[in-house]
């Protein structure tokens, strides 16, 4: 499935690899098979993406979401509290994420090696099992660029090097979790207009909560800039959704948001309509590719889709199933 996964130009193929997909990990995912058998749905009469069982999120904290027996190449995991139960994705085949987050990257904005890429990830470079520095470390040899590299908390030699980029014109990436974004901002301003600052969304704690308009009108202040792009990406995803702007995320051909009722977590509901983030990630191929997260969103035009946060009441009928 590799190359066809990666491949994938229209509907038909994306719909004739979800099925591929969804049989397989039927077949070899012992927890999704449960779940699906659990929801009485028959297997054999799924036509279509829109009719295959989205898996809940939470599994991924309680049990070993796996559709192969090949021993883990590696286990990215989330970001939490002390004494709070973290995700855990079993990566069995990494050549799937590479190829995923750097063709998608590629499209999305270009061959890495043509620009200077920043990093401001603090928190995240602060503990192990993180799928985004994996990313970003990759991104990062790739750059080629000597400017190229992390900046933990040395935010004047980053403020420096924002400086001596724009002076030489060249093309620049700044990757930034939320609050180290707004750190940065507290202290010190810049106008660089072509600079395409990307956050990676989340407080960690370490702020009080914003909506996108206040933290996109901070940001863009602090960095002298017209639009504050976004990453869309989750531990239990070996894909990305980007936004460019305005807080509206696209997705590669291999990966598609579906939107469900929050009251009736089977239902899927029509454009425009607010309920609960569904992502099919075919990149997930030795896990689950079907996923139910706890986010809220709506669809727009063009395969483009909006964050709205996070619902509270997430418990999704069979979730609590397989934990005992």
């Amino acid at each position: 499935m590799f190359n066809s996964i990666f491949s994938i130009d229209n509907e038909q193929s994306f719909n004739e690899a979800c099925l591929a997909v969804f049989d397989f990990q039927y077949r070899h995912n012992a927890i999704y098979q449960k779940y699906v058998d659990y929801l009485g749905k028959s297997t054999t009469a799924i036509q279509h993406y829109t009719e295959i069982p989205f898996l809940p999120i939470e599994f991924f904290k309680s049990q070993t979401i796996v559709s192969t027996d090949k021993e883990p190449q590696i286990v990215f995991s989330s970001s939490g509290t002390t004494g709070m139960q973290t995700s855990k994705h079993y990566v069995a085949d990494l050549s799937y994420y590479e190829q995923s987050f750097r063709q998608c990257f590629e499209a999305f904005y270009s061959d890495p090696k043509d620009m200077v890429i920043l990093a401001l990830l603090p928190n995240y470079l602060e503990r192990e099992g993180s799928s985004l520095i994996y990313m970003v470390d990759d991104l990062l040899q790739q750059s080629a660029q000597p400017e190229s590299g992390y900046f933990l908390y040395n935010h004047e030699e980053l403020f420096q090097t924002l400086q001596k980029l724009k002076a030489e014109n060249k093309k620049t990436l700044l990757i930034g979790v939320t609050y180290a974004l707004l750190d940065f901002c507290e202290n010190y301003k810049v106008d660089f207009p072509e600079l395409m600052v990307m956050e990676t969304g989340g407080m960690k704690g370490k702020r009080k909560e914003m909506i996108r308009e206040e933290l996109h009108s901070i940001l863009t202040a602090g960095f002298g800039v017209t639009k504050i792009h976004s990453e869309y990406g989750m531990t239990e995803l070996l894909s990305q959704g980007y936004s460019y702007g305005d807080g509206l995320f696209a997705t590669p051909a291999w990966m598609k948001i579906l939107i469900r009722d929050t009251n009736d977590p089977l239902t899927l509901i029509d454009q425009h309509k607010t309920g609960a983030i569904n992502v099919i990630d075919l990149a997930n191929y030795y896990s689950c590719s079907f996923i139910a997260t706890q986010d809220l969103g709506r669809m727009h035009t063009n395969r483009q889709f909006e964050i709205l946060g996070r619902f509270d009441n997430s418990d999704i009928r069979g979730c609590n199933l397989l934990v005992q």
